[in-house]
């Protein structure tokens, strides 16, 4: 039997070890970081009122950190300041963990409050 010619026997090069500051780098869109700013805001929202629109986020990126303002809506009665500190909270964890992106500030625009339905009550002006 010979051997196989050809790319298979070869010779092989030695594998060569580039430093990872040499690499180059990963560049991760805008919209992609919007994207899991808002699934955060969601996340940590839970069960919005049937009307309400889903949580969108827009964000500035310079070098490695970014600044994102989340624009939600929410039921009312409900603690504002708690549930905006908390989806900052959310976000702020979030996009470091999955983007790797240091999160400065996040600003949370509450754009609407849906009050909760009265159960009973009559609909329309009093006279």
């Amino acid at each position: 039997m010979t051997p196989v010619s050809g790319a298979a026997g070869a010779a092989r090069r030695p594998l060569t070890v580039v430093p990872p500051g040499e690499r180059g780098a990963t560049r991760i869109a805008d919209r992609v970081v919007a994207k899991v700013a808002a699934q955060a805001a969601r996340e940590a929202l839970g069960p919005l009122p049937e009307e309400a629109a889903p949580p969108h986020a827009t964000v500035v990126t310079h070098h490695d950190a970014v600044r994102i303002r989340v624009h939600l809506e929410l039921g009312y009665p409900t603690d504002i300041g708690a549930r905006c500190a908390a989806v900052r909270r959310h976000v702020v964890e979030r996009v470091g963990a999955l983007v790797g992106m240091e999160v400065p500030e996040v600003a949370v625009e509450v754009e609407r409050l849906h009050p909760a339905p009265v159960h009973g009550a009559a609909h329309g002006r009093a006279r």
